[in-house]
């Protein structure tokens, strides 16, 4: 099947004329996340009721004429797992997407057991998709054919998917628990990463001492610098297992390093100066500079909160269970420990709480206080 890829602003404008027409458009993505150093979008798919059309804005295409078409409410917009695609269109082409419609959401408050896209297809239509090019570089021009109709396989099943999953919501009296859940992802946006040291937020780092956290720190700064330099994502050029072990073990020489057992020797010959150059600036670092992980204080042991939250568990695993639902779905860990905390009493009380969302709260609200008030 001939997929036409548009290149040029004028197209995407004549095909923004062409969608005025149209109330429901599938819509998918496809980002070089796992090639680059700073990712960008790479194609955009949309399928409308006529046709599939995929957008290459790498040539220059701007997505602008498309603006008010994604921000209109009254035109759905049909994605599966919609959150890293809201974000990525914002923020390279500061497109807000209203009149959501995420068939994975949707799949999750069916109580679905996969609710993969593929999983979801091959149950319900038989249809396979081809996953070879998930991790492919998008920014290959030109795109081989089949790395094109990959893309367009992508969003032609969903608006069937679309339309079977709302009616499975409807007959549940769910869909308005799904309304708010899309309303809510509407206003995601891409954040650039936190500020402060990247140590930090390296998951595996907590046990290490403050010195160590500094060697750590020069590591993923250099890292960092190499990244960018060669335009690829901090992964590639060196893992954070690697990192650690180099932290936690500090060699000094090359003979010492040799030793590292996690560095392989093809990263070793690449990077050896580099990296002792790097653990060298970490331990001259001043004490007064050396990174503090932050310890969180672990509130005191409250058997009454305890006998809430074993409670409120107990009760999400019962509903979970009748409603078909997973428990985290129904329900998270940090709501039900917020409510132990609290401890609300009144409708007015469960009201004010934060990340409660209305259809837990209207569905299940009189229950949660009930458990509360007799929680053993």
């Amino acid at each position: 099947m001939n997929t036409p890829i548009l290149t040029t602003t004028a197209e995407v404008a004549a095909l923004a004329d062409e969608l005025r027409g149209e109330t429901v458009l599938a819509v998918d993505l496809e980002a070089d996340s796992m090639h680059r150093y700073r990712e960008r979008v790479c194609l955009l798919q949309l399928t409308t009721s006529r046709r599939t059309v995929l957008i290459d804005p790498l040539p220059g295409a701007e997505l602008a004429p498309l603006a008010e078409i994604f921000a209109d409410p009254a035109v759905r917009k049909i994605f599966h797992a919609a959150d890293y695609d809201l974000r990525s269109l914002y923020r390279d082409f500061r497109l807000e997407v209203r009149g959501l419609f995420d068939t994975m959401i949707s799949a999750q408050l069916l109580g679905e057991e996969k609710i993969g896209l593929n999983d979801v297809l091959g149950k319900y239509y038989g249809v396979i998709l081809d996953k070879r090019f998930q991790r492919a570089d998008w920014s290959l021009r030109p795109l081989p054919p089949e790395m094109v109709a990959y893309a367009a396989e992508d969003t032609r099943h969903l608006h069937r998917l679309c339309e079977l999953f709302e009616r499975k919501l409807l007959e549940l009296n769910r869909r308005d628990w799904a309304e708010e859940e899309f309303q809510l992802l509407e206003g995601v946006r891409f954040s650039a990463s936190e500020r402060g040291p990247l140590c930090l937020r390296l998951k595996g780092a907590g046990p290490l001492d403050r010195r160590q956290l500094g060697v750590l720190e020069e590591l993923l700064q250099w890292r960092e610098r190499e990244a960018e330099r060669r335009d690829r994502p901090p992964f590639q050029v060196i893992g954070n297992a690697i990192l650690l072990a180099l932290a936690k073990q500090t060699p000094r020489t090359a003979t010492a390093l040799a030793a590292i057992t996690e560095l392989p020797e093809r990263l070793r010959d690449r990077h050896g100066r580099e990296l002792l150059a790097a653990i060298a600036l970490g331990m001259e670092l001043p004490n007064s500079d050396l990174p503090v992980w932050p310890k969180t204080p672990r509130p005191e042991r409250d058997p009454a909160i305890e006998l809430r939250l074993t409670a409120l568990k107990n009760w999400r695993r019962e509903k979970a269970a009748a409603l078909a639902l997973d428990p985290g779905v129904l329900i998270n860990n940090a709501l039900l420990e917020l409510l132990a905390r609290e401890n609300p009493s009144t409708a007015a009380q469960l009201e004010s709480l934060s990340g409660l969302k209305n259809w837990q709260r209207r569905e299940f609200g009189g229950e949660l206080l009930a458990r509360l008030r007799a929680p053993a």
